[in-house]
Order: C-alpha cells, then sequence, then structure tokens
C-alpha cells in the first residue's frame, strides 16, 4: 500500500468518523448546509477587510476558513443519507446555498479589488462571478430539456480549489492568475454546454424524442 493510499484512507476513517458524530447529534443535513453558507460569508470578510499592508494575512485567513466550508459541503450530504434524510428538497436547497456561497466569496474579492482601485480587477471578477453561476444554470436549463448535461470540467469544486489556491498563496499575487484560469475555462465549459444541449436537441428532434 503507497503512502498516498494510506493518506487517503486515513482521510476518509477522519471524515466518517465526523459524519458518525454529526448523525449522533441529530442535527438536520440543511443546517449543516446552512452553516457552510455562513463560513463562507466569513471567508467573504476576510477578502473584503483586507487592504495592502495586511491582505497576505487576511487571504491566508479566507483560504483557511474555505476549507473549513468545504467541510461541511463534504458531509452535509453523507449525513443526509446515513440518517435516512436524503430529499429532493434538499438536494435543491444544497445547490442553492452553494451559489449564495460562491457568491459572497467572489462578491468580498470584488471589495478588496474595488477599495484598491483595481478596477481591471474588479471587472475580472465579476466577469468570473456571472460565468460560474453560468456553468452551473447551464447544467441546470440543459438538464431541464435533455435529462443530463454533464460535460466541462470547472466545476464548482475546480473553482473552490482555484480560490483556495489563489488565497494561500497571494504572497507570490496568484490569486489574479486564478481568476484568470476561471474566467477563462469558465467560458470554455459553458460554450461546451451549449454546444452539447445544441446538439443533443438537434439529435432528439430527429429521432422524433420529445423533450
Amino acid at each position: 500500500m503507497t503512502w498516498t493510499s494510506q493518506f487517503g484512507k486515513a482521510c476518509g476513517w477522519l471524515l466518517q468518523k465526523i459524519v458518525n458524530g454529526l448523525a449522533l447529534s441529530k442535527i438536520s443535513p440543511n443546517t449543516l448546509t446552512f452553516i457552510g453558507l455562513l463560513i463562507n460569508v466569513l471567508a467573504a470578510f476576510f477578502f473584503g477587510y483586507a487592504r495592502a499592508e495586511n491582505y497576505v494575512r487576511m487571504f491566508l485567513y479566507a483560504g483557511l476558513v474555505i476549507i473549513g466550508a468545504g467541510l461541511f459541503d463534504m458531509v452535509d450530504g453523507r449525513v443526509a443519507r446515513q440518517t435516512n434524510q436524503v430529499s429532493v428538497f434538499g438536494a435543491f436547497y444544497d445547490s442553492v446555498l452553494d451559489r449564495y456561497s460562491d457568491v459572497a466569496l467572489f462578491f468580498g474579492l470584488l471589495v478588496f479589488y474595488a477599495r484598491g482601485n483595481r478596477y481591471f480587477y474588479v471587472f475580472l471578477v465579476a466577469f468570473v462571478m456571472t460565468a460560474s453561476l453560468m456553468v452551473s444554470y447551464t447544467r441546470a436549463r440543459a438538464e431541464a430539456l435533455i435529462g443530463s448535461c454533464k460535460v466541462g470540467f470547472m466545476e464548482r469544486p475546480e473553482r473552490i480549489v482555484l480560490v483556495i489556491l489563489g488565497a494561500l498563496c497571494e504572497r507570490w499575487d496568484m490569486m489574479p492568475a486564478a481568476l484568470w484560469v476561471l474566467a477563462v475555462f469558465s467560458t470554455i465549459t459553458v460554450i461546451h454546454r451549449i454546444r452539447y444541449t445544441y446538439l443533443e436537441t438537434e439529435r432528439r428532434k430527429l429521432a422524433g424524442i420529445s423533450a
């Protein structure tokens, strides 16, 4: 067994212990989802509160807080399954609050760059925020028409990892690079999903399959 598989097994064991504890506490999975949103709002506050003299430290705090929020994002579904509380509304609620979490993080970055008069990056963050929402929207709208649209690779986990890397490595001014990657590949993902949905609807039209 390699050390990476051992590490993965240890992380899985620890995560399951956390899930077991939360399941015993009888806390609602939807409550865990909401707590995750609040933690992301705290990270957004650290982004927005950052100044030229302390932004490295504030971004570090934000990155660590986002990692903490990610823990709640990982356990809410597991707790729901373990306690037999899986529901259609729970999946919908989780998806909606994920969008609010994303917007909160980018809004914090908007405030940071606006306070520093770095207006190009204000525009870039606004574009990334829009593109990120469109990645989610195009999939949701497409799946209402064609059943499945899982194409594209800039999903929420990838976006969050890039934001975390940008925050933790801000000493080397990595956030702008992360934003550029998000802007480009989120846009590519949206275009990919539009094209896939077009091709699939045309195929169904030719085959006489109703949406």
